[in-house]
């Protein structure tokens, strides 16, 4: 009877030692570049050209609402910004786009009637997809 010789190293193959060092530059290469691409994402979404925030508003009649809009600018940035006035059945009933100034925006939204609520729908610079 013939004796089979059961050599997985024969049977698979190994590891050669080049190839093992070429695995594992190729890896840290990818990891070193995902982490500087992770790392700019991060950068780049927390530092906004533009952010705002809605201070007050007050509905003034059946047509008006007055709103109050603290935008922060990044300097010689071109923003707009967007305000909705909703009735009570949380239909828009008004908007309003504007041109900010850094710091407090007063705006006037004509209104189709009676608002409840106003809504700070973000500002936006060129090149920045997201409202801030």
């Amino acid at each position: 009877m013939a004796r089979v010789s059961v050599d997985l190293s024969e049977r698979y193959g190994t590891n050669r030692p080049r190839q093992r060092a070429l695995l594992l530059a190729v890896s840290a290469v990818l990891g070193v570049a995902f982490l500087v691409w992770l790392g700019w994402i991060v950068w780049f979404h927390s530092t906004p050209e533009v952010s705002s925030d809605l201070s007050t508003y007050k509905v003034v009649d059946a047509h008006k609402a007055e709103v109050v809009v603290q935008v922060h600018l990044a300097e010689d940035v071109d923003a707009r910004c967007k305000v909705r006035a909703l009735a009570a059945d949380h239909v828009v009933v008004g908007e309003e786009n504007f041109t900010p100034v850094d710091g407090r925006n007063d705006v006037e939204i004509r209104t189709e009637r009676e608002a409840t609520s106003v809504e700070l729908v973000g500002c936006t610079a060129p090149g920045q997809n997201r409202p801030g």
